[in-house]
């Protein structure tokens, strides 16, 4: 039925046989690494790498999924398939792939604090304790229990105020 469609062919690869592509302006700051690095190890791989492969016989370039395949480096992650990663195959010109990746890169969306709070709510009513929390979703103590004060649960919160430093005056 959409057997002309990428997501129809995952193949695994050995993830050495890859190779970053040279102009991804998507830089992943260490805290998100963090965060995939868990999300691969508690969910398992759902999403493949996007790759091209003009059939020189050079490692195919990843178009999507850098982030991925570099998380997969990581010797928990890479235990986890020995060091073999999904990987879908597109074709199409370098301003195609181009274009192809920050298309990838700006599609997935934002968070939003509102919606956040209330699945902070959600999990810590149904007996997720914080510090779980703050690991499975790498977020900071301070962080839970502002979504969980936000969302109506202030007996969560065991922050002190006190401890907050008065912000510098401009001179």
């Amino acid at each position: 039925m959409n057997s002309k469609q990428p997501i129809s062919s995952v193949e695994w690869v050995n993830r050495e046989s890859l190779q970053p592509n040279d102009y991804n302006p998507n830089k992943q700051p260490p805290p998100e690494h963090k965060l995939l690095a868990v999300s691969i190890l508690e969910d398992g791989w759902t999403q493949p790498i996007v790759v091209f492969d003009d059939g020189s016989g050079e490692k195919p370039l990843i178009v999507d999924g850098e982030h991925r395949w570099r998380v997969s480096s990581q010797a928990e992650v890479f235990k986890l398939t020995n060091g073999m990663v999904p990987i879908v195959r597109i074709s199409g010109s370098r301003q195609h792939r181009m274009m192809s990746t920050i298309r990838h890169n700006r599609a997935r969306g934002e968070h939003h604090v509102l919606p956040m709070a209330e699945i902070v709510k959600a999990l810590m009513e149904g007996g997720i304790a914080s510090e779980s929390i703050q690991f499975l979703l790498q977020m900071e103590e301070e962080e839970v229990e502002r979504l969980a004060e936000r969302a109506g649960l202030p007996t969560v919160v065991t922050r002190n105020h006190a401890e907050f430093n008065k912000g510098w005056v401009p001179e």
